[in-house]
């Protein structure tokens, strides 16, 4: 019992002080002009580039690739008529075609709350398999109903304001 009482105290001091020993050392190494530091754990390259130890906690160090600078596009504001003053084919077409695709999305929304009234039946939907037993379900339900007609009404009004900002088909 005493004896394996002292080797497992034995075994823990020793990892212990293995542990220490493995640690790893790291140089912080000063960066050209502008750019971040540099790190490295190679001690001889840290001596001729006369870097200088880290020591007293855990260093983590992520490489990353460096981001390009892109060249900043600034928008034109547009005019206080709201209108484009571009009134080339290709403009005109892209229009015609942005014009198309949310009409179309303004009927898809038109039909959808047609649907869902039709289902709200003014705040009274039929009761459906287990909400005849559970009516909190039933108040659940008619709640998300009320709640996903505000909503489609929300996306009809912003779909009809885009439309009205583009420009007239002629």
């Amino acid at each position: 019992m005493k004896h394996t009482l002292l080797l497992s105290i034995f075994s823990v001091l020793l990892i212990c002080v293995s542990g220490t020993s493995w640690a790893q050392q790291v140089y912080r190494c000063a960066g050209a002009a502008g750019a971040p530091p540099e790190y490295t754990n190679n001690a001889k390259d840290a001596q001729v580039r006369n870097c200088k130890q880290i020591s007293g906690g855990n260093v983590t160090v992520v490489q990353s690739t460096p981001v390009p600078k892109a060249p900043v596009r600034v928008a034109a504001a547009p005019s206080s008529s709201g209108t484009r003053t571009d009134g080339s084919p290709e403009q005109k077409a892209r229009d015609s075609d942005s014009r198309a695709i949310l009409e179309a999305e303004l009927r898809k929304a038109e039909a959808k709350l047609a649907e869902q009234q039709k289902e709200y039946n003014n705040g009274e939907p039929d009761k459906q398999g287990i909400e005849g037993r559970n009516y909190q379900r039933y108040l659940d339900r008619v709640a998300e109903l009320k709640e996903s007609i505000s909503r489609q009404q929300s996306d009809i009004a912003g779909l009809k304001r885009e439309i009205s900002r583009l420009p007239a088909t002629n």
